[in-house]
């Protein structure tokens, strides 16, 4: 069973970046350095929804980010 994209979260995602003042290329590095094999091109599917984001990746990037799983998902 694949699980539904949600719709917010490509949104939210490049939101959260944006305001972070980072590029996807360094987004991507920070999740390499936490061991993700995540590439540019994949974060880049993340953020326009058509890939579901990984929970390991999710998990570093409310670190990175500095905000709740609800900023994820919640429409902003």
């Amino acid at each position: 069973m694949k699980l539904r994209q949600d719709i917010h979260i490509g949104v939210n995602l490049r939101n959260l970046r944006k305001n972070s003042k980072l590029t996807q290329e360094q987004v991507v590095a920070r999740l390499q350095l936490k061991e993700s094999t995540t590439t540019r091109s994949i974060y880049s599917r993340y953020e326009t929804g058509e890939l579901n984001i990984k929970i390991s990746d999710l998990v570093i990037l409310k670190e990175l980010f500095n905000c709740s799983f609800d900023d994820f998902f919640v429409d902003l």
